[in-house]
């Protein structure tokens, strides 16, 4: 097999919410595989900061505030940005949030606030860049979904709903524009040490035994963990890949679990 299948040498990846974690890692690797990288961000200082941390790797990116909830302005701007950098070929779908609330404890504003970002949000950015995408006849869109996607867990209700619904909304995309050679698929990751599991992953701290112990790896994953799956998902190698949810977890969708005691 030719490692020209997953070479993406001169092609153009916009990663939402690229500024820092998982998002960072993500594009680090399309960079990595010849990319060319555009993030964007509602906040121009987290862009600043993110060009400076990708040059430590000399990494160049093109940097657009833009927030993925607003349509007009995602449609004024994704023409600007394939106008001053080139045609998106591939779209990554990460920018999202989560608010960590009982659903009695919950406001409707809350919720939709959260569905807005992580479901309404990638529906925008999709539909802008497809456009484009239709009339050249060639794409690639990456849905960051989660194992929320498939599992239910207490006090991420609209976390989870978002995900649940952006695996679906996934798998319609694929069924409306793998005829115009789109292929546009999810990746799931499992638990990712990042900034914001730090608080969690702390020895001795309930959670962070109950992950090690509920994933096969034995491990929580490092965001590098994702970068080949986005790479592959992005790549040639993906071509008749289409309305698939990868699940980067370790194993933990693959079992029931084990005993406490069991090694």
């Amino acid at each position: 097999m030719s490692a020209k299948l997953f070479d993406l040498t001169g092609k153009n990846a916009l990663v939402t919410g690229g500024t820092h974690g998982i998002g960072m890692a993500l594009a680090t690797g399309l960079a990595e595989a010849g990319a060319n990288i555009i993030v964007n961000d509602i906040f121009p200082e987290k862009l600043e900061s993110a060009k400076e941390e990708y040059a430590k790797n000399g990494i160049n990116i093109h940097t657009y505030v833009l927030n993925v909830t607003d349509e007009d302005a995602v449609n004024d701007t994704i023409p600007v940005i394939e106008k001053e950098v080139g045609p998106i070929d591939i779209l990554v779908n990460n920018a999202g949030i989560i608010k960590r609330i009982p659903i009695l404890e919950m406001s409707a504003d809350e919720f939709r606030q959260v569905l807005d970002v992580n479901l309404t949000g990638q529906f925008i950015m999709a539909k802008a860049v497809a456009k484009a995408m239709v009339e050249r006849k060639r794409g690639k869109i990456i849905n960051m979904c989660s194992m929320m996607s498939e599992l239910g867990r207490n006090t991420v209700s609209a976390y989870a709903a978002s995900k649940g619904g952006l695996k679906m909304l996934t798998r319609n995309m694929a069924t409306e524009w793998a005829k115009h050679n789109i292929q546009i698929n999810g990746i799931g990751p499992g638990y990712i040490a990042t900034s914001q599991t730090a608080p969690l992953r702390v020895d001795g701290h309930p959670f962070n035994e109950f992950i090690i112990h509920r994933t096969p790896a034995g491990r929580w994953g490092d965001p590098e963990d994702l970068a080949g799956t986005a790479v592959f998902l992005g790549s040639k190698a993906s071509d008749f890949v289409n309305g698939h949810i990868v699940y980067v977890d370790g194993g933990i969708l693959a079992t029931i679990g084990k005993p406490s005691n069991e090694e």
